[in-house]
């Protein structure tokens, strides 16, 4: 007996000497390998932004087509399989604009004819393509002439009309003055349409976006927003092509009318236009009556803004056309070993609405960085577990639009077997790195960033796959803004001067959302811990106690769920230390496989859970009841977004049914966090 089991004992040696001999080279290799300095390149993502970035390329023009064949060149090069996945959508551009400003009735000969050029500067490198550089206008605007006084509205919040509400101000007829800053400039249009405006007007305040107004220096000079500087973009307050709302797009396929799309609510019906700061002082020099309040007031050497309406007056025309025409999405696909049907999924928009050096292109040279890394990773022997998707997407700036048709398009596919989403818009802003997650990933990002040695301390196209399929997702950028925003002077230069003049801050974002994505493809036990996402629920509802409007209202039903998903969080994170324990050193069977498959699957699917196919009420296509964004601002993300929107609407009905309807979101809620919970725990009740 003694003798049988030495014999077993040193049979046992020899066999797991002979597996860590012949074992593969360890996955965390790899990791270490990709970020590491020997595959990280300063100047081969520099060269990429600046190849990226050498024309003005709008969704559906040619150089936009020219920077995707780019992507698509790279992506082929560091040997993963690529195709284009093509789209005909509804897109707009500028036809005709004017602007001009009457400064007093009685005399009109003091008219001011706005010229709504952005200016070259002396020795602007991309003076011989500022041609290229379309018309400053707001993307799906109505077109319209209108001639009104005008009323200045701050940021054009609701906030903001009800202050002038209660100074008695009326802005109804009248052209509205708002600034940007503060919400997302649909919003700001949407919001001025329901308040009785005939048109709209968006300027850069030298408050927010020129330095102050003081010592600071506008570009070339310095980081600031030059005076004639414009911030452009879309006013559509939808996601994905406004003609074919839910579904993707095709040649043959279903499409709205022009009218259905405006019954739809999305598209603006009143004509607006973004304009200069310089263009902004000087209408508001033409704006009388009562002085706006401190908080409302620009910088020091401004004028003293008042409110209005009027004296001056504006004449504003606007003619845009709608075209059906062709993005290009670039999806490169590496396929796993293990479990092939299993996706990990990056993604960046490569459209801009000039040069775009910081939005989107910083983003697009890391996703290329990644992809050459990954590349040399496959050279030296490394396969993922599961697949890696790296997309990227075309006409964000319209909507979003290249993500949502393709999420559409592929809805089925990815709500079976997405594990994550992992987002990179803007790369780099500025100085200070930060991340957003869905809390399940929180953990993993904070292990990522102590990975990295060169870190510091809005809607995007993540916006498909949560909130309308329910897929964990993560966005992640060095800084959190820049004063050329969506203007001409988002180019290199500025780059190269002033958001990152060594380009380490675009190779360290490309090593950590790399790394996350590696972390994800290639562990053998998915990386997710609900417990922290039951913890965060618990704080929100704090604020959701502080905001209900009617105390009446039972809470119980989600406290409730809530304590449940953590209870099942920690029983999932206890099943797998199990699984882990058992194995030990034994050799891998097929139902340890299982175990870990069938649990890796809970892990996945119970963020699908938090989804309701009715969507948000109103907003149908938004379908995550946890997070969504705000509805009078796209820009702004709502815990909760059923229940606080239901909470608004009972603040200003106080209604018994409308307090009801507070109460029956709160139902829905509880149904959504006690389904993720059932699914961890993977029982039938």
């Amino acid at each position: 007996m003694i003798i049988k089991t030495v014999a077993a004992t040193l049979l046992a040696m020899a066999t797991s000497s002979i597996f860590l001999l012949f074992s593969p080279t360890p996955k965390s290799f790899y990791h270490s390998l990709f970020i590491s300095s020997s595959l990280s390149d300063n100047a081969s993502i520099s060269n990429h932004l600046y190849t990226l970035t050498r024309r003005p390329h709008v969704a559906g023009q040619e150089a936009n087509a020219e920077a995707a064949a780019y992507v698509l060149s790279i992506f082929t090069s560091s040997s993963i399989k690529t195709h284009i996945a093509p789209y005909p959508v509804a897109l707009t551009y500028p036809v005709s604009r004017s602007l001009t400003l009457t400064p007093s009735p009685q005399e009109p000969q003091s008219q001011i004819n706005f010229n709504l050029q952005q200016e070259i500067y002396s020795g602007d490198p991309y003076a011989d393509v500022a041609h290229e550089v379309l018309p400053t206008f707001h993307a799906f605007a109505k077109s319209g002439t209108v001639t009104a006084p005008v009323v200045y509205v701050n940021y054009g919040s609701l906030e903001d009309y009800e202050v002038l509400k209660q100074m008695g101000v009326n802005v109804s007829g009248s052209i509205v003055l708002a600034r940007y800053g503060k919400i997302y400039r649909g919003s700001i249009v949407q919001t001025a349409y329901e308040a009785g405006a005939v048109g709209v007007l968006v300027y850069t305040d030298r408050k927010d976006y020129g330095g102050g107004g003081g010592e600071g220096k506008w570009f070339p000079d310095g980081k600031w927003l030059p005076p004639s500087g414009v911030q452009v973009g879309t006013v559509y307050n939808g996601l994905g092509d406004p003609t074919t709302p839910g579904w993707a797009s095709s040649e043959e396929g279903e499409r709205l009318s022009d009218d259905e799309v405006e019954k739809a609510g999305d598209v603006p019906l009143i004509p607006s236009l973004p304009v200069s700061a310089a263009d902004g002082e000087t209408i508001l020099r033409a704006i009388g009556g009562q002085v706006a309040n401190d908080d409302w007031q620009g910088s020091e050497d401004a004028p003293t803004y008042k409110v209005g309406p009027g004296p001056g007056i504006v004449h504003l025309s606007y003619t845009g056309k709608q075209v059906i025409g062709t993005i290009e999405n670039v999806i490169g696909v590496i396929e796993g070993t293990e479990e092939p049907d299993r996706f990990v999924i990056l993604g960046n928009h490569r459209d801009a609405w000039t040069f775009g050096a910081v939005d989107p292109n910083s983003g697009t040279a890391a996703l290329l960085e990644i992809a050459q890394r990954l590349g040399k990773l496959q050279k030296r022997g490394w396969k993922p577990r599961r697949t890696i998707v790296l997309c990227n997407w075309d006409a964000e700036e319209y909507g979003l639009i290249g993500s949502t048709e393709w999420v559409e398009e592929n809805r089925q596919m990815l709500a079976s077997r997405a594990i994550a989403y992992l987002n990179v818009d803007s790369a780099v802003y500025g100085p200070g790195f930060w991340a957003s997650a869905t809390p399940q990933l929180d953990e993993l990002l904070k292990q990522a960033t102590q990975q990295i040695d060169r870190l510091g301390s809005g809607e995007s196209d993540f916006a498909a796959f949560v909130q309308h399929v329910g897929i964990p997702a993560a966005d992640m950028a060095f800084g959190k803004g820049y004063p050329v925003y969506h203007s001409m002077y988002d180019d290199f230069i500025w780059m190269q001067k002033f958001g990152d003049p060594m380009f380490q801050r675009h190779v360290a974002v490309a090593s950590l959302w790399g790394l996350v994505a590696l972390w994800l493809a290639d562990a053998e036990f998915l990386p997710f811990n609900y417990l922290s996402y039951a913890l965060e629920l618990q704080r929100y509802m704090k604020d959701l106690e502080d905001e209900l409007p009617d105390k009446n209202i039972n809470l119980a039903p989600l406290f409730k769920s809530i304590e449940e998903l953590k209870k099942a969080a920690m029983k999932i994170n206890s099943h797998r230390e199990e699984i882990e324990q058992h194995k030990g050193w034994q050799f891998i069977g097929k139902n340890d496989h299982f175990k870990v498959r069938e649990l890796n699957d809970r892990l996945m699917m119970a963020e699908r859970a938090f989804t309701d196919q009715d969507g948000l009420l109103g907003r149908s296509w938004y379908k995550h009841l946890i997070y969504g964004p705000s509805k009078h601002d796209d820009y702004g993300s709502k815990s909760f977004p059923g229940i606080d929107e239901a909470i608004e609407k009972a603040k200003s009905l106080k209604t018994a049914e409308s307090r009801k309807l507070v109460q029956h979101e709160v139902w829905r809620v509880a149904r959504a966090v006690r389904h993720a919970s059932q699914i961890i725990n993977g029982e039938l009740t």
